[in-house]
């Protein structure tokens, strides 16, 4: 079997943090990104998948906000699909009676 070499820059720290994870899944690292290789171009997609259980800074704050929009009543409630559905499209159409 005849192979290329692919060179890639990566923070070291990335570089330890993988090589220690894949060493634990039984893996090497060139084994993984071989594997993912062959994937992208099997499937032409790529996925990245975030298996931490602490939501984003970005979510945490969204929620946050969320949360104060329904303390100030700044907030809109369905009975059904169709009648949320139906509310969107009056705000497309420029409908300012909600």
């Amino acid at each position: 079997m005849s192979t290329a070499v692919i060179n890639i820059k990566t923070d070291p720290d990335v570089k330890a943090g993988a090589q220690k994870i894949a060493a634990q899944l039984g893996f090497s690292l060139s084994a993984l990104i071989n594997g993912y290789l062959n994937q992208l171009v099997k499937t032409k997609t790529v996925c990245f998948s975030l298996s931490e259980d602490t939501p984003s800074e970005y979510l945490v704050q969204a929620l946050r906000e969320a949360e104060e929009d329904k303390r100030q009543g700044k907030f809109y409630s369905f009975n059904s699909f169709d009648q949320a559905l139906g509310f969107i499209d009056k705000i497309i159409k420029g409908d300012k009676k909600n």
